[in-house]
């Protein structure tokens, strides 16, 4: 008998992180518009007659375009990283089932349910990460690697709430302002984030296509019972 095969885990890993680099490039794009837009704001505030109304509604429409745009891309990238992150899980539940916290559905619905998803999907990771690599000297352990991603994660989605309900509550020209502001500030974080995160996905995928190009070992057989006892 030999142990379950291990599912490929590099595709999956390049499609998050083709997701993360997308995300990071659009996010980009969006700190160029968000400066612009406060820029812009603050012009009118100092001089109303300094813009005419179809730069106004050029500005106002660009922004919008880029928060849809930051919004779809985002959700891809979800999704991408839902995809490796449930594969990666399985494989991990095949070298190591006694080294996983949670069950394997939670690697999708942690990240849903209300105050378990600050620290499960960390748990999750982590876990992933020590299965797949079962080395106590590997030189960049995860509680350094996982936990600046997850931290810096944590930090950018806090902010981007923050850039959320300012934007929503705005009813002066200076509070969306500072709701662009806020939201280049979460794009400068998400996109330190996607570093660690790509470095992750990379890094589990790897220790797990190496144990799967590895040579299986048989599992011994059971000892053959003692002459003369009855058999099982």
């Amino acid at each position: 008998m030999y142990p379950l095969p291990l599912r490929p885990a590099r595709g999956v890993a390049f499609l998050a992180v083709g997701g993360l680099v997308l995300d990071s490039v659009v996010g980009l794009g969006a700190i160029v518009i968000d400066l612009q837009r406060a820029a812009f704001i603050d012009q009118v505030v100092a001089d109303p007659m300094s813009a005419t109304l179809e730069e106004a509604e050029a500005s106002d429409a660009l922004y919008a375009l880029s928060g849809m745009v930051e919004i779809g891309v985002y959700v891809l990238t979800a999704v991408a990283f839902l995809i490796w992150m449930f594969r990666v899980r399985a494989n991990a539940e095949i070298i190591a089932p006694d080294e996983q916290r949670h069950a394997r559905p939670w690697a999708i619905f942690a990240w849903f349910v209300p105050i378990i998803s600050l620290w499960f999907p960390k748990q999750i990771v982590d876990d992933i990460w020590s299965a797949s690599h079962g080395n106590p000297n590997d030189p960049w352990p995860r509680s350094r690697l996982v936990t600046l991603w997850w931290t810096l994660w944590l930090i950018g989605n806090w902010v981007t709430w923050a850039a959320a309900r300012l934007l929503f509550n705005a009813q002066e020209l200076e509070s969306m302002a500072s709701a662009a502001r806020f939201d280049a500030v979460s794009c400068v974080l998400m996109l330190m984030a996607a570093v660690p995160a790509a470095l992750v996905v990379l890094r589990i995928s790897n220790a797990q296509e190496a144990r799967r190009a590895a040579p299986l070992s048989p599992v011994p057989p059971s000892p053959a019972p003692p002459y003369g006892s009855p058999a099982a």
